[in-house]
């Protein structure tokens, strides 16, 4: 009954939040009542150029090509105006003559001399010999790019207008006719570009934009007639301030404008006919997408019907949903412990990120196929996958973590519920350590609550006998239960020397436990956690790692509130599915399985979390409680720390490569769904910090090419800047949520945990690459009771951050520097990019500093109490076996 009431609560939050889903997408999408587009209009400024051609290469269209595009145009305009007379091209105007389309003869001017002399020549020919040539523009926004000196530009013009008997103009933006008024001097008209999208104005803005700028032109020059050269909208590219390209917005601004037109009285051509591709070279992406029809000669909007954002809305909205939908009932079949609050929250991002990605898609779907678009658009994609990726996994160990009604699998020992007592043997793999700190360790064992055990100390390959030989006589002190083994040379690291302590492990043992030299176990270690093997399934029993040097100073407390977010949130929600991560320390293995398994592996340099996933391929349990039973010390030294985790990381591509079939392919192994969904969003995390620095490395090359070019290279399109920005703040808000509700830090050590995790990400990513690519990177020993680091070596250790963090802020800074530009929602929204992905980097920077002086752990809110015990905890069951 509980599974049906639970079913029918996840089948409602879905409903709910599907309509809510589609009433957005309705929202969003409403109509726009707006004035048809007139039957016919002034004129279009006519680029003949087909897909595929290019200007800029000479690339012209052939004159049946040109002569289809003005019979496209008969009857919708009156006019067309050209742009050049060079080869074809010069056929507009007798070509246009057939369809009885006046032309606005364009002739290119710019500072290439010779070209110059040709155009005017034919130019001029062209005025002089066909009649439904109306006016001349000689040269376009000339001055505007300062092509040649405004001397020579009123010496080509009165050239001009002495040879032909049409007016002459120059084609200029209207804020350069009132910087040099003198130029009116030299025509016998204004022909003003009016273009609101560069100015950065609102699309609701626009018309009146232009109506109050050629009111500013009347009254500078009552004299002169005013011709509206070029006035239009984009429908794709770059934001500019307040000014957003979209088909819509273009559809909005050309309806408003040619109605206000024509109570105003204007003659205008606009801008432009057909879309040119070729134009983005020059003017960025958005240059491509000023034509009322696209590149293939269709109209990109309605003339007359309602102007709706996104007229494909409710498809997408319907792939949304469905996407959505089956994701989240996905979740919801693989949690049932859910509350309703855990099914909502995890519906709400499902939901949010399927709407985002299906409308990213669609975006990027509406700019013309290019190699380059193609190139950018893979990349782009591929790592927004990823993010998606990494999104859902977070939100799900979220819920699980805070949102469920009770824990199925999370042991709690119950003292004298079992009389189940086999003989353990205990294994602590040793090198070079500290012989104090080691023979604490065994002191401890001694003290053991339990019947039957033996210890099996095993140094390798330690060169110092002052070092192993101390220990080798106080263990002889301790009795026949207490064995110590130098074996020097011995191959495979640490699994090599716990495969040799299996080997001389007593016959009577059923049970292998480890620890590492540091760890000082408590009493009851053992008493507590060998009775869930009484369960002949049950293969491994682990408790969390844990440390008592917490108090020493600053950076420790930063390394152990680090610490603490998986073992206390990762490790429980994984429990729940048989997938947890085992451990080399706190550990405990069923001997004979292990032995039958071929004990540790040794081309693996995390051997423990490797022979944990052959345990859950073979089919066997494993179970975790989350109270600690033993403590060792952290890493002295920034340097160790990233060590530490770069063995971890490597070591955990390198269980993924050998593993990828049993993880992937459900006919390799006997893991269960759960384990291979845990295995594979476990190492998410890992795996988008090594792509992170592939991708920050692109974003500093793109960034360059913005800077060096900034009309050319565009900033990534808005959504996509959104989702990391998304990922770093939604990472943010759940450490701040799980570690307050489940870790039980207070608001200074979650900030010292969030720094500490951060200060990890390169080393991490550089590991996950390595790992993905090489398999021979030796053992990182983690060095016990280090001397901290002097000033300049902490800084040393932080190096390769540091400068990928200052590149990263000369980056942002030199795009805040792109004239004109700074006001670009996409810009901004890049340059936040730039500095969040920084954040890791000066991270690290600054654990480094920290590790260097001795800063009281207290600053970060470390206590004798520590961190806060009585955490709330949902209802579970007595034993893993009751689950």
């Amino acid at each position: 009954m509980s599974k049906f009431l639970g079913f029918l609560g996840g089948l409602a939050v879905l409903v709910a939040v599907t309509a809510v889903t589609l009433g957005l997408w309705a929202w969003y999408n409403r109509p726009l009542d707006e004035t048809p587009w007139p039957r016919i209009i002034q004129g279009f400024s006519f680029s003949p150029y087909q897909e595929g051609q290019d200007a800029i290469r000479s690339e012209l269209p052939s004159e049946a090509e040109i002569d289809g595009d003005l019979k496209l145009l008969t009857g919708k305009t009156h006019a067309v105006r050209s742009y050049s007379t060079q080869g074809t091209l010069a056929s507009i105007a007798p070509l246009a003559a057939k369809y009885r389309l006046n032309v606005a003869q364009g002739i290119w001017i710019d500072r290439d001399a010779e070209r110059n002399v040709n155009e005017l020549r034919t130019g001029i020919e062209l005025a002089r010999k066909h009649r439904n040539i109306v006016r001349v523009v000689v040269g376009n926004e000339v001055l505007l790019r300062n092509d040649i000196p405004m001397e020579e530009l009123f010496s080509i013009l009165d050239q001009v207008r002495d040879k032909v008997r049409v007016p002459v103009s120059t084609a200029e933006p209207w804020h350069v006719w009132l910087d040099h008024p003198e130029l009116a001097d030299h025509v016998d008209y204004l022909a003003v570009h009016m273009l609101p999208f560069w100015e950065g104005v609102r699309v609701e803005d626009a018309v009146e934009y232009v109506v109050d700028k050629m009111k500013r032109l009347q009254d500078r020059f009552p004299d002169k007639k005013i011709i509206i050269g070029e006035v239009g909208w984009p429908s794709e590219g770059r934001t500019r301030e307040g000014a957003v390209a979209s088909v819509a917005n273009q559809a909005l601004f050309l309806r408003r404008f040619l109605h206000r037109a024509e109570e105003e009285g204007y003659i205008y051509y606009v801008m432009e006919a057909f879309d040119q591709p070729w134009k983005a070279f020059n003017e960025g992406g958005v240059g491509a997408y000023w034509g009322v029809y696209n590149v293939k000669r269709e109209a990109k909007f309605q003339f007359t019907d309602a102007i709706v954002r996104v007229p494909q809305w409710h498809l997408l909205a319907g792939i949304s949903v469905a996407i959505s939908f089956l994701l989240a009932a996905i979740f919801y079949m693989n949690s049932t412990t859910l509350r309703t609050r855990g099914r909502l929250f995890i519906a709400l991002v499902i939901y949010a990120i399927a709407t985002a990605a299906v409308y990213i898609v669609y975006d990027y779907s509406q700019q013309y196929v290019t190699l380059n678009t193609i190139l950018v658009g893979t990349f782009l994609l591929l790592g927004s996958l990823g993010v998606i990726a990494v999104l859902l996994a977070e939100a799900h160990e979220w819920a699980e973590a805070r949102w469920v009604n009770r824990r199925m699998r999370l042991y709690t020992p119950e003292p004298g519920a079992s009389s189940y007592r086999p003989k353990v043997s205990v294994h602590v793999p040793a090198y070079n350590e500290p012989p104090d700190m080691l023979i604490q360790t065994i002191d401890a064992l001694a003290k053991l609550d339990y019947p039957d055990f033996e210890v099996l100390v095993i140094d390798n390959n330690t060169k110092d006998e002052a070092v192993w030989r101390p220990v080798e006589a106080h263990c002889a002190t301790l009795g026949p239960r207490f064995r110590f083994f130098h074996v020097s040379p011995l191959e495979g690291f640490k699994a090599g020397a716990l495969n040799f302590a299996l080997r001389n492990t007593d016959p009577a043992a059923e049970v292998v436990a480890c620890i590492d030299a540091d760890y000082i176990v408590d009493p009851d270690w053992l008493r507590d956690l060998v009775p869930p093997f009484a369960n002949s399934d049950m293969a491994i029993v682990q408790a969390p790692q844990d440390y008592r040097d917490e108090h020493e100073n600053a950076f420790k407390a930063m390394c152990y509130a680090e610490y603490r977010g998986f073992f206390h949130i990762g490790m429980v929600t994984r429990n729940e599915r048989n997938a947890i991560i085992q451990h080399g320390t706190m550990t405990l293995v069923r001997r004979d399985l292990l032995e039958r398994l071929g004990g540790w592996s040794e081309w693996c340099i995390t051997e423990d979390a490797e022979l944990g996933l052959r345990v859950f391929e073979a089919g066997y349990q494993a179970t975790y409680l989350p109270d600690s039973y033993g403590r060792g010390v952290m890493p002295d030294t920034f340097i160790d720390f990233k060590k530490q985790r770069y063995r971890w990381a490597y070591g955990a591509m390198q269980i993924m490569r050998r593993h990828w079939a049993a993880i992937w392919s459900p006919f390799d192994s006997a893991l269960t769904t759960g384990q291979r969904y845990h295995f594979s969003a476990g190492w998410l995390p890992w795996i988008a910090d090594g792509f992170n620095l592939s991708f920050n490395i692109a974003a500093l090359c793109w960034s360059a090419g913005m800077v060096y070019a900034p009309l050319k290279v565009d900033p990534p399109q808005l959504l996509f800047s959104v989702l990391p920005l998304a990922l770093f703040t939604f990472k943010l808000a759940k450490l701040v949520h799980l570690y307050s509700t489940r870790v039980g830090a207070n608001m200074r050590q979650t900030l010292a945990a969030a720094l500490a995790g951060l200060a990890l990400s390169h080393t991490i990513g550089i590991a996950v690459m390595k790992g993905l690519f090489t398999s021979g990177e030796p053992f990182f020993r983690t060095p016990k009771r280090a001397e901290p680091h002097a000033l300049f070596r902490a800084l040393a250790s932080a190096r390769e951050e540091t400068l990928l963090m200052v590149t990263l802020w000369l980056a942002a800074w030199g795009i805040a520097r792109i004239p004109q530009e700074i006001g670009s929602p996409d810009l901004k929204m890049w340059i936040a990019v730039l500095l969040i992905q920084s954040i890791p980097y000066a991270a690290s920077l600054l654990v480094s500093l920290v590790s260097a002086f001795p800063i009281p752990a207290s600053v970060l809110g470390a206590t004798e109490d520590g961190y806060r015990s009585a955490i709330p905890q949902e209802p579970t069951v007595k034993s893993p076996g009751e689950a």
